[in-house]
């Protein structure tokens, strides 16, 4: 069960990267911003693969941050637009 939850964590990572490429080519910034989000998720996803594969408590603390991190941006992010459109 272990490999197949590795093997599954290694797929997640792979979809990351592609949507990484998505964050640096993405037309607009809120194509750019959901990449990001996208990027948050599938890392969260992989961390708790992993957390489940090694039994690892630690890493699911891990992923519980970094999915504040990704709330707190996507705020930040419709904060920042919201002042943009004002100014407009």
């Amino acid at each position: 069960m272990d490999n197949f939850l590795f093997a599954v964590a290694a797929f997640v990572l792979g979809l990351l990267i592609l949507g990484l490429v998505c964050v640096l080519k993405g037309a607009t910034l809120a194509d750019r911003m959901m990449s990001a989000q996208l990027l948050g998720t599938s890392g969260i996803a992989a961390l708790l693969l992993m957390a489940t594969a090694v039994s690892e408590p630690a890493i699911i603390d891990v992923a519980l941050a970094l999915a504040l991190l990704a709330a707190f941006a996507s705020i930040a992010f419709a904060t920042s637009s919201g002042d943009r459109q004002d100014r407009e």
